[in-house]
């Protein structure tokens, strides 16, 4: 083993142990990348409808985007809001119906006897210390979000310049390639956010419309949630389930069983029909790998991470199929 070797390995460690140090930095950059594409999908629309510069379609995008904010938060915020405060009055009932439900099973401990013991003082001593260091994770992730607002606007205001701060720091001999590989990664990641935006919004509708007909409560944010979790797919569905069928709980168990065949039907549906019909030209996800993804990058970097792993996997896998396979396999002899 010779010097140079030996020096390419200790800076291998070096860049691996800054990398992991720098993590939540990187995990905020990536964030705003993958927020820089989500407008610049419009942004592109936009130009090529009208004459218009890049920072002139800028804001009109996100003037846009606030008024139907806006519009749609004053259509639907206070009925969401008085959703909220009856699921907060429904609580108590839903323990009490689950409780009596745990009774009649034999084989399952007393649930009941289960949460008077939590609610000691020594146990809630350092239930305090744990809402405490929510309230500051919650304002660190809130500042982490505002930057990476601001980190996209600013990469959506200019992306050439910023590709080709990329592209300089790529060897001559293969600027070409990488200037393609960064326009397919775009290519990949914006169908991607478009696919799951508009699969995320079917789910949304049809949940709601759903949840109305078979005259379940709470269904606007039932809904809400089974759309915004459609963005975590194979973990987000199923733990967005959850909520619908704890409501129809508390109306019957009928009714409950009803909830179920519905998100069963919308789940499938969007899975295996509308998913895969939205991505086809641009990227499909093998279930295991998003899975793993999800798993990994949640294990490492908590729910941010599970929320980043399946745009990171779109782009990872892009650079592996163009990179590893056709410039290192397909040239192996």
């Amino acid at each position: 083993m010779n010097g140079r070797t030996v020096l390419g390995a200790l800076a291998l460690i070096v860049l691996g142990l800054l990398t992991w140090e720098l993590r939540w930095v990187l995990l905020v950059l990536f964030g705003a990348v993958v927020l820089a594409v989500a407008l610049d999908v419009p942004i592109t629309l936009l130009r090529r409808l009208l004459p218009l510069n890049r920072p002139t379609a800028l804001i009109v995008v996100l003037v846009v985007l606030v008024l139907v904010g806006g519009l749609l938060g004053q259509l639907l915020l206070p009925e969401l809001l008085e959703q909220v405060n009856q699921l907060t009055a429904l609580l108590p009932a839903l323990a009490e119906r689950l409780s009596s439900l745990a009774r009649q099973v034999t084989w399952m401990p007393d649930l009941e006897r289960q949460l008077m013991q939590l609610g000691t003082w020594d146990r809630l001593q350092p239930l305090g210390s744990q809402l405490l260091g929510f309230a500051g994770g919650a304002a660190s992730t809130t500042i982490q979000l505002l930057l990476m607002a601001l980190l996209a606007i600013l990469l959506a205001l200019d992306p050439r310049s910023h590709q080709k701060v990329v592209v300089a720091m790529t060897p001559d001999f293969w600027r070409p390639q990488m200037r393609s590989l960064l326009t397919e990664c775009r290519q990949a990641l914006g169908g991607w956010l478009a696919g799951m935006t508009l699969s995320a919004v079917s789910v949304f509708l049809l949940t709601w419309a759903g949840l109305a007909l078979l005259g379940v409560p709470l269904g606007l944010l039932s809904a809400l949630v089974c759309g915004l979790l459609t963005f975590v797919p194979t973990i987000g569905p199923t733990a967005a389930t959850l909520l619908p069928l704890a409501v129809a709980l508390l109306v019957s168990p009928g009714k409950m069983v009803q909830v179920l065949v519905l998100r069963l039907v919308l789940q499938n549906a969007e899975a295996f029909l509308l998913t895969p019909m939205l991505l086809r030209r641009t990227v499909n996800l093998l279930p295991t790998v998003a899975l793993t993804a999800q798993l990994c990058l949640g294990a490492l970097l908590g729910l941010p991470g599970v929320l980043l792993a399946l745009p990171l996997v779109v782009v990872l896998q892009v650079f592996c199929e163009e990179v590893v396979v056709k410039e290192v396999m397909d040239r192996w002899a």
